[in-house]
């Protein structure tokens, strides 16, 4: 599985509207073919920053970044990218998983 964590720094003015701005290109990728988890986060410490946590098959992340919609959301022109203070910061890793586990060092029941 690929393993993604990008930071988005997002201007202030922008940060309550970011789950709108991302919205399409959120449920497209949650429509690819692969795709196991396309997750966002707003950040406790940092409220003009989001965490988005991406899972892939090791196959369908080269498609993900080759499709319309992620092409799109990367432009210059797009309003996720007008919407940014600074470049993402990016986390990508092929790891050994196919999904979430339950955390061994806590049990709830």
């Amino acid at each position: 599985m690929i393993l993604i964590v990008v930071k988005f720094p997002v201007k202030p003015q922008f940060a309550d509207q970011w789950p709108q701005i991302v919205a399409e290109f959120t449920e497209a990728t949650r429509a690819e073919p692969g795709n196991k988890f396309f997750d966002w986060s707003r950040s406790l410490e940092d409220p003009n920053e989001y965490v988005l946590v991406e899972g892939f098959d090791d196959d369908a992340a080269e498609a993900h970044v080759n499709s319309e919609h992620f092409q799109k959301a990367m432009s210059a022109q797009s309003a996720m990218h007008q919407a940014l203070a600074a470049t993402p910061k990016i986390i990508s890793r092929r790891i050994d998983a196919d999904g979430w586990d339950e955390m061994g060092e806590m049990k709830v029941d």
